[in-house]
């Protein structure tokens, strides 16, 4: 099971946790991004190294 993690909604202004989001990489720095509660975009979250390779 995936640890739960807590994201941000800049649309909306709240936050909100998820176990249910993607690992992704860019440029060598390491996102969670997930569905947003509140309407269909995607919510990023930065992660250091550490945590997206073990996350991923």
């Amino acid at each position: 099971m995936k640890e739960t993690l807590s994201f941000y909604d800049v649309k909306s202004k709240s936050k909100f946790e998820s176990n249910e989001y993607d690992i992704r990489e860019k440029s060598n720095r390491y996102f969670a991004v997930t569905k947003s509660p509140n309407g269909s975009h995607e919510c990023w979250r930065v992660l250091s190294k550490e945590q997206g390779v073990r996350l991923k």
